[in-house]
């Protein structure tokens, strides 16, 4: 089947598994989903926001949502939100005032169908909300929503509904006097319903931002927002996918947030094929599979592939006979998306001309658990004999990292689909990064990039590339004259650097403790 028509078919922004209220929802969260109203007209338009954090979508008659976002993976949110509203059908406008570092954005969104769509799928945000009103003090808040239309509350404020309110702060604790308080200040708005706490048809939300700092607490909120829940995000997913209840683990097994982040920043969605070229263990896989996509692997690994050799886990000796990349998947009930992993070596090619990937996702070997390796035969250096039936054996040899991403870029602008993403993690020396030192490809489209601090002098970066112009055999690697796509060799001493600042450290430690 051609990769046109399996993605023809996929739907705009589908997702397995409904939004979760585990862990982040109100204490009491709803039985069921509050009426979802009707979808809105789309078509193609610009819209400026100013002030707080609009981001504006192409589309009109666009409705207001708050976006709850975990304070975890900052720089990680911007991009994965996009990406899914991009999935969804949306589009962000190029320029905009957003508080990247803020637990509280201001979407606005053609429908709530796309902003349910989205909460399907994050894992960076907590919940989403119709915002009825916001202000920087009370009396703000408070004339902001007597300007709300009153038609558009009305449905949700009958009399044969049930309702509840709830109270949520940032950087600040409430006790249930200052919280009743609050919510008894709200009874101007047209309420005719009942009081239900434990399962209310609409929960409507007040939310109060005291600021970033935990030293320098406002006696008052900075912000106030009121507005009706609509859904929650996808965060119970990080504990049901933990790598510390997982079958099959490795040295270097992906934390499950990064690795359903990684899937939502390629746009993973049902049926795509996606693409490991380091499976390892397979974490990578996982995420995938569990938004409907069919998924593959290789590894130049003989023993993890086979799942041989001795276990990563603690007080475990060997690895046990059903320990293997399937069985991960079994796991979670999605063997039905495994297509298979290979024993592969990337740096030679195994796949045939015309085989595309709707995403490549992966992690490479950087030196630190796991050595970058690949095969050298060692007859290699030794003409052959025209027909001689002498075996040749393999073995491996170092696969420096500069190599391994100019492979991996190179691979991805041919094997990709148009418009397919390439997710992997770089690796970086921060006293010597510049953007200049990422890999770059011209048929491929740099649409992020995300540091996640490994030391106070390494970390690594979560780099997101989109295919945008085909690949042609004959231009070969002619595209190395220009200075911009030439490979950056400081990658190659990731591994010196990284141990050095660790030997520097522990030195500094022992010299401390003999004071």
């Amino acid at each position: 089947m051609s990769s046109n028509s399996r993605r023809a078919r996929t739907a705009p922004c589908p997702a397995p598994g409904a939004a979760g209220a585990a862990g982040v929802s109100p204490p009491h969260a709803p039985s069921r989903a509050p009426p979802a109203a009707p979808a809105l007209p789309c078509r193609r338009r610009m819209r400026e926001a100013g002030g707080w954090p609009d981001m504006a979508l192409a589309a009109p008659a666009l409705r207001r949502y708050l976006l709850l976002l975990a304070q975890e993976h900052l720089e990680f949110r911007l991009p994965e939100i996009t990406s899914l509203l991009s999935l969804c059908g949306g589009q962000f406008s190029g320029e905009q005032e957003i508080r990247v570092n803020s637990p509280f954005w201001i979407l606005n969104i053609p429908s709530e169908e796309m902003a349910r769509g989205l909460m399907k799928r994050t894992v960076c945000a907590k919940s989403i909300f119709e915002l009825w009103g916001h202000g920087k003090s009370a009396g703000e808040l408070y004339a902001s929503l007597k300007n709300y239309p009153t038609d558009k509350m009305l449905p949700y404020l009958q009399s044969d509904s049930t309702y509840k309110v709830h109270i949520h702060t940032f950087n600040k604790t409430l006790t249930q006097a200052q919280k009743i308080k609050k919510i008894d200040a709200l009874e101007f708005l047209p309420f005719k319903g009942k009081v239900n706490l434990k399962n209310p048809e609409h929960v409507f939300w007040i939310l109060e931002d005291y600021g970033m700092n935990p030293n320098d607490v406002p006696e008052e909120p900075i912000h106030l927002y009121f507005g009706r829940w609509i859904a929650d995000g996808q965060r119970e997913l990080i504990e049901s996918y933990s790598v510390k209840k997982r079958h099959f683990i490795g040295n270097t097994s992906m934390d499950a947030c990064l690795s359903f982040i990684m899937a939502n920043h390629g746009r993973v969605k049902p049926n795509d094929i996606v693409y490991d070229p380091f499976v390892g263990t397979g974490g990578l896989l996982i995420s995938s599979a569990h938004f409907g996509a069919y998924v593959c692997g290789t590894d130049i690994d003989y023993n993890t592939i086979h799942g041989l050799g001795k276990a990563s886990r603690k007080n475990q000796k060997w690895r046990g006979p059903d320990e293997n990349i399937r069985a991960n998947l079994r796991q979670y009930g999605l063997e039905k998306y495994y297509l298979d992993a290979l024993v592969a070596d990337f740096s030679r090619p195994v796949w045939r001309k015309g085989m595309l990937f709707d995403a490549i996702i992966t992690d490479p070997p950087y030196g630190i658990r796991e050595a970058p390796r690949r095969m050298r035969s060692q007859k290699e250096a030794v003409k052959s004999v025209e027909g001689s039936t002498e075996n040749h054996f393999f073995v491996s040899s170092s696969y420096h990292l500069s190599d391994i991403f100019f492979d991996l870029l190179k691979f991805g602008a041919e094997y990709l689909v148009m418009g397919g993403r390439l997710v992997y993690w770089l690796p970086i020396y921060r006293p010597e990064y510049t953007e200049e030192i990422i890999p770059r490809h011209p048929c491929l489209k740099l649409i992020s990039n995300c540091e996640q601090l490994l030391s106070s002098h390494t970390s690594r970066r979560l780099i997101t590339m989109e295919k945008v112009k085909e690949f042609k055999d004959q231009d070969g690697n002619s595209y190395l004259l220009d200075g911009q796509y030439m490979p950056y060799r400081g990658h190659n001493s990731f591994r010196e650097k990284y141990f050095s600042g660790v030997t520097k450290r522990i030195a500094k430690e022992e010299k401390d403790n003999q004071k």
